[in-house]
């Protein structure tokens, strides 16, 4: 008789990010805020009566960590999954979440090849071409016409992408790239081999797309050697520890954001006042972007009744507004958000938006 007093059954969500290695700052960062998102619908009650529960899945940006760590989400019954934050491993797991019908919203994956497609794969980040397009024209308006390109090969999917979109846009305003070089992440010898490349080449200006911690490495190694030429990035490398690590080395870099860090809304106060509580640091965008995937996966799943799969998708590809921290945002027709993109540069110590 006293069985059916037991609460119902908990409603599992997946979050997949890379939790170890040298991208664990972004990964992190994703974790903490699809954790407040869940923490406050959970508040409320959660999804039609049930708790939702966040099972964490590390990545380790690593193909085979990502295959199995997405074959424990599915094992564990999760509705839908949180990420990935990268490309490379998006293309990864790609074909295992298509098998396992889970929809996946990625709150940082911009990858052209991940877009414009009828699957279960959400991106709540803009895409890579608005991104080069107002990053490439700030460059050329800055004086800039012979650029010099580093890159990182372990993330190629998203690295490999920003090269050759960044290449059409700067030359399509009159600009040149006079030099590419790759690198791994972790190999110190190959940042210097790569920095060399591009200083033979005498450019007027450097772009380098990379993790925090080896983009931070690269300007290091470029002003070391006395040349204090103009230096931008991708989103990639905006988390925190950029800051944090770069010091005033990294002051005047340029770099294309959806997250404004001085907005003083009261609802993104809110978060950040929480999430500084919370975790003992700032939200950076990868937090923001995380919560706002998460709200709207929640929201997808109280309109289908906790049901996942193609239900939940059918709902989040309704043209619904979503209210995200800082915009008002919605998926395309192919899972793709429309989401407001800034020029930002280190000033002062903090990322602030170009006006």
């Amino acid at each position: 008789m006293l069985f059916g007093c037991a609460p119902p059954e908990p409603l599992k969500i997946g979050y997949l990010g890379g939790l170890s290695g040298r991208v664990a700052d972004l990964g992190e960062a994703g974790r903490s805020g699809a954790l407040l998102a869940v923490e406050e619908i959970n508040g409320l009650g959660g999804i039609n009566g049930r708790k939702v529960e966040l099972i964490v899945q590390d990545d380790a940006q690593q193909q085979e960590s990502a295959l199995n760590a997405v074959d424990a989400l599915v094992a564990a019954g999760v509705s839908a999954i949180i990420g990935p934050m990268t490309s490379s491993v998006a293309e990864t797991i790609l074909p295992t979440i298509e098998r396992a019908g889970i929809v996946t919203v990625s709150p940082t994956v911009t990858s052209t090849s991940l877009s414009g497609k009828d699957d279960l794969f959400f991106k709540v980040a803009p895409p890579i071409s608005e991104n080069t397009r107002i990053s490439s024209r700030h460059l050329f308006d800055r004086g800039a016409r012979r650029l010099a390109i580093a890159y990182d090969l372990s993330n190629r999917a998203f690295s490999a992408d920003w090269v050759a979109q960044y290449r059409r846009d700067f030359a399509g305003l009159g600009g040149q790239v006079v030099a590419e070089a790759t690198f791994t992440s972790g190999d110190e010898q190959g940042y210097g081999h790569a920095v060399q490349q591009l200083i033979d080449a005498r450019p007027d200006a450097f772009l380098f797309i990379s993790n925090a911690v080896d983009t931070v490495r690269l300007i290091q190694i470029v002003r070391n050697r006395g040349l204090n030429l103009p230096v931008t990035t991708s989103p990639w490398a905006a988390t925190e520890h950029f800051i944090e690590l770069g010091g005033r080395t990294v002051e005047g870099v340029t770099l294309t954001q959806f997250f404004d860090r001085s907005d003083s809304s009261p609802g993104y106060r809110k978060f950040a006042d929480t999430f500084r509580a919370r975790f003992k640091q700032e939200p950076g965008f990868a937090s923001v972007a995380a919560y706002d995937a998460t709200r709207a996966t929640l929201g997808g799943l109280t309109q289908s009744s906790g049901q996942g799969g193609a239900a939940l998708k059918a709902v989040l590809l309704s043209g619904t507004t979503f209210d995200g921290l800082q915009q008002k945002w919605q998926f395309d027709r192919y899972g793709d958000a429309q989401r407001a993109t800034y020029m930002t540069v280190v000033n002062n110590g903090r990322l602030s938006i170009v006006k």
